[in-house]
């Protein structure tokens, strides 16, 4: 009993770190594009000290992913048969590079490569690159036609199209739309397409028209779509419409009377606090006395004023030259208070 609650513990501790662990895998993404029997190298690296194995996948067009190489953090990679001979993983044993190599490029070679991670009991995946091989001389003859711009707004319905003329082909004849964008990875959409034949004798053409239709896009749908033909072992690119989300200027609008308004109202509410704050001062200062009247006096008319009647006061001054010499007869040296009453009619 205490082994088997063991066991369900250990099980539960090994499942939490794989749910909220981010690898930090980078890999180069979107679409590249080469020649038949050149070299190339596709990036990968992680700084995750937690991964134990780290690998390469290969998915063509329609199949599933391959695995071409697998290797520990601190060792040698191991490659399957099939990809001995042209393709080579290198990695430094003290950090987290695995990079992939293929040599002599072949057309079969086009495919999307994805780099991978084995973090605890989870595998993670690159976002992806889609290695384009071209061939010097094409055996086929194909022209995609699609538009360069596509403004849209953020809600938009989104709705591309794009016609390709080929050759038929003895083979399988596949259409794809391709994504592509700096933060984004090529992400295939595979579609039938409506293809009729050009009736024309001795041309073999055949018309299709290819459509992608995605709503309410917002702002990572941005980027380039490119649509492709797959037919006789090789693909063929069009030039690409640049998809771009255009700012939504009635918001912009909207944003700015918002932050006015809520400005306005700050700087109101402020002045009538300083209004409050400074009538609250001088109701409670002392009103400055004129002629001798003391301070004392000015607190005694504040606290009689506070009766229901007005006070009223007047200073009189009294000469006394029989008692005090003649300099000092101008000196008001006797304040005289009468006290009137002022009623409401």
């Amino acid at each position: 009993m205490l082994l088997w609650i063991f066991l369900v513990i250990l099980g539960e501790i090994c499942q939490v770190p794989a749910v909220g662990k981010n690898s930090s895998i980078t890999q180069d993404s979107g679409i590249i594009t080469t020649n038949v029997g050149e070299k190339v190298t596709l990036k990968c690296n992680c700084e995750d000290k937690s991964v134990t194995f780290l690998s390469w996948y290969q998915q063509i067009l329609g199949g599933k992913p391959v695995i071409i190489s697998t290797r520990m953090q601190n060792s040698d990679a191991t490659i399957s048969p099939g990809y001995k001979e042209r393709f080579d993983v290198f990695g430094n044993h003290n950090g987290g590079n695995n990079d992939l190599t293929i040599k002599d490029l072949h057309l079969l070679d086009s495919a999307t490569y994805y780099c991978g991670v084995l973090v605890f009991n989870a595998i993670e995946f690159g976002k992806g690159a889609f290695l384009h091989v071209k061939a010097s001389k094409s055996n086929i003859n194909a022209v995609v036609h699609q538009p360069a711009l596509e403004p849209l707004r953020a809600g938009d319905s989104m709705n591309l199209s794009c016609s390709v003329y080929a050759t038929e082909c003895e083979g399988e004849q596949s259409l794809y739309w391709f994504r592509h964008g700096a933060a984004q990875p090529a992400i295939v959409y595979p579609s039938d397409g409506q293809c009729e034949n050009i009736l024309k004798e001795g041309t073999g053409m055949r018309n299709c028209t290819l459509k992608l239709a995605l709503k309410s896009v917002s702002s990572p749908d941005a980027g380039m779509y490119y649509c492709a033909l797959a037919s006789c072992g090789e693909i063929v690119f069009g030039n690409g419409t640049r998809v771009e989300i255009l700012r939504d200027s009635t918001n912009q609008r909207f944003l700015l009377v918002y932050c006015l308004s809520l400005a306005l109202a700050v700087s109101i509410i402020v002045i009538l606090a300083l209004a409050c704050i400074m009538y609250k001062l001088k109701t409670k200062s002392c009103t400055v006395c004129k002629g001798t009247v003391s301070h004392q006096a000015c607190s005694a008319s504040d606290t009689v004023s506070q009766d229901a009647d007005i006070l009223h006061y007047a200073a009189l001054s009294l000469n006394r030259s029989r008692e005090r010499p003649h300099h000092e007869d101008n000196v008001e040296s006797v304040c005289v208070y009468s006290k009137v009453k002022s009623r409401k009619v």
